[in-house]
């Protein structure tokens, strides 16, 4: 028999997040714990279904008016509108002025990869691969991975993450957006960086978009925790909402996986803000071809979800509730585990734990250190050393504690 046709094909990597995963599913230990997976977790280990979500799923089942027939190319209007609107603020003027579009999408990946396949077709001239996108560093590694695929040739990197403080390195930030060259790409964590969990606070977003102004570069945002970060809609979404309130035209890719729990139902939105309604129906006429040929029609049930939510005011606060008992529930496990670790006298400091947001926290830990976590005490988290907070419950916090503490004491 001919050999296969795909024979010289090699085997790509595991995606290390669910590689992590697998491993953990497969370790028969009885202390294991999953500090890896980026996924709301309740005080009992368990996934958590939004309770005003199971109560708008029933809403949905139960009107006879609805069906499965294709929605519009760019997607369900109503979530689109909610989802601009809870992203740039009731009073955005870019929405009175009618200068916002949006996109539904699957998931904010979808979004990110729709908004790059748009900028490498169409911004700063028609052909842009040598466009230099800059992500910062560390970031979430699929932001490398959207903007290559899509074409992009020169992905940089810009200072980010001070190891050494455990911090915002803002002045190497601000360096690198004054050497970049104009119209470059900058990929902006709205909010609860991934991995770091530190941002940006007002001040120093000021003088972000400054430096972007003045040197004409683009800002595309990540939006993936808005509301999950410190519970607040409105907080979490301060820097989108100030490079608005400073004329930039921009893309935010906003995801509802995480504040509504949606993880399985791709729920995404790319919005885009112009100079004027024009430019931007322009501009979603191309990504309405772009769409076509991508997924060619988005699915409903997630988006409906969202709508339905977003467009009743009692089902709205109801949500927001929903939001602030997951982002309250981590903001208890950084407090925990950090006194615990202060308790132990564990070498280092520890306040980075607390003063990074979102669910995710980079401890600081090693690549050694990681691996000795993995293989002796059966704890799993990224080699960076990030870990999903969600991971903690009131059960294992003294172990993991007690963990850390080892692993940095035996391991340097």
């Amino acid at each position: 028999m001919a050999a296969s046709i795909f024979a010289a094909v090699p085997r790509a990597p595991p995606v290390a997040v669910f590689k992590l995963t697998a491993d953990f599913r497969e370790d028969g230990d009885s202390r294991k714990v999953n500090l890896g997976v980026g996924a709301y977790r309740t005080d009992e280990g368990q996934p958590w279904v939004l309770p005003v979500v199971k109560k708008v799923e029933q809403m949905i089942a139960n009107d006879n008016s609805l069906n499965h027939e294709y929605l519009p190319i760019l997607g369900l209007p109503e979530f689109r509108a909610n989802a601009s609107r809870i992203a740039l603020g009731d009073d955005s003027p870019a929405i009175k002025e009618n200068r916002v579009g949006s996109v539904q999408s699957l998931g904010g990946t979808g979004a990110l990869r729709i908004g790059a396949e748009f900028l490498r077709r169409w911004y700063n001239g028609n052909n842009n691969t040598a466009t230099p996108v800059y992500v910062s560093a560390p970031s979430w590694e699929n932001h490398n991975s959207v903007f290559m695929d899509a074409g992009f040739k020169d992905i940089r990197t810009y200072h980010y993450w001070d190891a050494a403080k455990r911090g915002l390195d803002l002045q190497g930030l601000l360096n690198d957006m004054e050497s970049a060259p104009e119209s470059s790409i900058f990929i902006l964590h709205a909010c609860a960086h991934n991995p770091t969990g530190t941002d940006p606070t007002p001040e120093q977003w000021k003088q972000i978009a400054a430096v972007m102004k003045r040197r004409s570069l683009f800002p595309f945002f990540d939006s993936a925790y808005q509301g999950f970060a410190s519970g607040s809609l409105d907080k979490d979404a301060w820097a989108v909402r100030y490079f608005v309130s400073e004329g930039f035209e921009l893309f935010c890719a906003q995801s509802f996986s995480k504040n509504f729990g949606l993880y399985n139902e791709r729920v995404g939105n790319l919005t885009v803000v112009g100079k004027d309604a024009d430019n931007v129906q322009r501009v979603l006429s191309q990504m309405e071809k772009i769409v076509r040929t991508t997924w060619s029609n988005p699915p409903s049930q997630g988006a409906r979800i969202v709508a339905t939510t977003l467009s009743s005011p009692q089902l709205f606060d109801e949500w927001k509730g929903n939001v602030k008992t997951m982002a309250d529930r981590v903001l208890l496990m950084r407090s925990e585990l950090r006194s615990r670790l202060e308790a132990l006298g564990t070498p280092g400091t520890w306040n980075h734990i607390t003063e990074q947001i979102g669910m995710f926290s980079f401890t600081g830990l090693n690549p050694k250190q990681v691996e000795y976590m993995i293989k002796e005490k059966h704890i799993y988290l990224m080699a960076s050393g990030r870990i999903n907070m969600c991971g903690l419950t009131t059960k294992n916090l003294d172990y993991v504690a007690k963990s850390i503490h080892e692993a940095v004491t035996k391991i340097q």
